[in-house]
């Protein structure tokens, strides 16, 4: 008899054990997932369902001219485009090779500009503006691609498809500014005396003002060299004849590009559209590159309108709050709502304007981003014209002298600013916390999941050798 209460006695213990031991194991691996799915997790990005801006897909960092391994907080550099992931861009190609969806945007788009479906994507496939803004009709009278509600994009539709991580022609190996594995691209067709970089497409955003010499102008994205500008709506001004650029359309999320602005009453406002918010004033003054990345930290250690995970904002995120509906010319007013304050200046050709705005994005190593929020100056023919518009944008060297450029530089003879100014941005509801100075990223559920783990296993494991130990008792009382 003793000897089986014995066997019974040690059997209960290594039941106990084992149960323990599972218990253990089962508690860290839930707050080992937990932590991982981000549940609890104050540092996630904000997806907006109505206009998600999706990142750059900028992957390397650099200093003023080079690639360099990611910058340290503190360190000179930190705070450039690539060190933040933001929503990620995710294609979805359809089965029969038409569409592509975005998952990001809800968008879905035309695979390929080769219109005429000779595998051959050239100066053929493209057409005029007019032609550009009934094509669509044509679509949806074939049901292409199974639907009927096919519009020609916006600016801010089609610039959403920008990747960062392309290189232009004559920086090294060309590679295109969009995602190659789902979109069918086309550089400029030299055999009809096209320049490579002759990739532009046309938006369905037409500029408020007007460039160069009073000519009518439409937005467009130029896929192999990187940049948004205003091009002439009606003549080519390099061939002669009638303007003509590639083309892609868009359906679904008609909302995608409409801000919607509140403003907190501190400083800040907050973008309902995207889930980010922004500084209402800017810096008040010009940088360059460097000084602008540290200004950013230098404002997260003062906690700056009560924040200390303020950013420079990538090339999406600021051109998402551009309005293209406002210019210099027609509203004497930067390109954006009033909503915020610009500082105005005195361009380059004496006239009452607003600045260039830094982004965190580096185009072809040594170049900065910038949008144009006042007029996107140029030299040409002895003057200084607004030559791609207000909301367009370019790059400026990082650093260096301005008044080495006096006639500015490129085709159009882009003005060079390098001292640009800041707007910040933040995640609208994210928590950040100082350390040294500087700001990083806190999960709270992260730190506190294996605490909830080891509480969770104790308190079971109190429970079982409570009832263990009533019933070994019980079993004593009984002998």
């Amino acid at each position: 008899m003793y000897g089986e209460v014995a066997e019974d006695e040690t059997m209960n213990t290594r039941t106990f054990a084992i149960v323990i031991a599972v218990l253990l194991v089962s508690s860290c691996l839930t707050a080992f997932c937990l932590r991982n799915l981000g549940i609890g997790s104050s540092t996630y990005t904000i997806s907006a369902t109505s206009y998600a801006v999706v990142d750059t897909g900028q992957n390397k960092c650099y200093n003023n001219n080079f690639e360099i391994s990611p910058p340290q907080l503190g360190e000179a550099f930190y705070g450039q485009d690539a060190q933040f992931s933001g929503n990620q861009p995710r294609y979805t190609l359809s089965t029969d090779g038409l569409t592509v969806y975005d998952n990001v945007t809800g968008l879905t788009w035309t695979q390929s500009p080769d219109l005429d479906g000779d595998g051959d994507i050239d100066f053929n496939d493209k057409l005029t503006f007019p032609e550009f803004q009934t094509y669509a009709d044509t679509l949806n009278a074939q049901n292409y691609g199974g639907y009927s509600d096919w519009r020609a994009p916006t600016i801010k539709e089609l610039y959403s498809l920008i990747d960062f991580r392309g290189v232009e022609p004559g920086h090294g190996a060309p590679m295109p500014f969009i995602d190659t594995m789902y979109f069918a691209f086309g550089y400029g067709d030299t055999s009809v005396g096209e320049r490579l970089i002759d990739a532009q497409y046309w938006s369905s955003t037409q500029y408020v003002g007007t460039t160069m010499n009073g000519d009518a102008t439409v937005f467009g994205v130029n896929f192999a060299d990187g940049r948004i500008k205003g091009y002439p709506r009606d003549t080519n001004p390099m061939l002669g004849g009638d303007m003509t650029e590639y083309v892609r359309f868009v359906r679904g999320n008609s909302d995608y590009g409409d801000n919607q602005f509140v403003a907190n009453g501190d400083g800040t406002v907050t973008d309902n559209a995207t889930g980010l918010m922004w500084a209402q004033a800017d810096s008040g003054a010009g940088m360059n590159w460097e000084s602008a990345l540290a200004w950013v930290q230098t404002k997260n250690s003062e906690s700056y309108l009560g924040h200390n995970d303020w950013r420079l904002p990538n090339a999406k995120e600021l051109q998402s709050i551009v309005d293209y509906t406002r210019s210099p010319d027609t509203n004497n007013s930067a390109a954006i709502d009033p909503i915020f304050t610009c500082t105005q200046i005195t361009n380059e050709g004496g006239q009452a304007d607003y600045p260039f705005y830094w982004t965190g994005t580096t185009l072809s190593s040594s170049q900065g981003v910038y949008i144009a929020f006042g007029r996107a100056l140029g030299y040409m023919n002895g003057a200084w014209l607004d030559v791609h518009g207000a909301g367009a944008q370019r790059s400026d060297p990082k650093s260096g002298d301005p008044a080495d450029y006096p006639y500015g530089r490129g085709p159009q003879g882009d003005a060079v600013r390098i001292y640009n100014y800041v707007r910040l941005v933040r995640d609208a509801g994210a928590t950040e916390a100082p350390v040294g100075g500087v700001s990083v990223p806190i999960d709270k559920f992260g730190l506190l999941a294996p605490y909830i783990g080891l509480a969770s296993t104790i308190l079971v494991a109190t429970v079982a050798t409570a009832v263990y130990v009533k019933r070994v008792k019980r079993r004593k009382e009984k002998q």
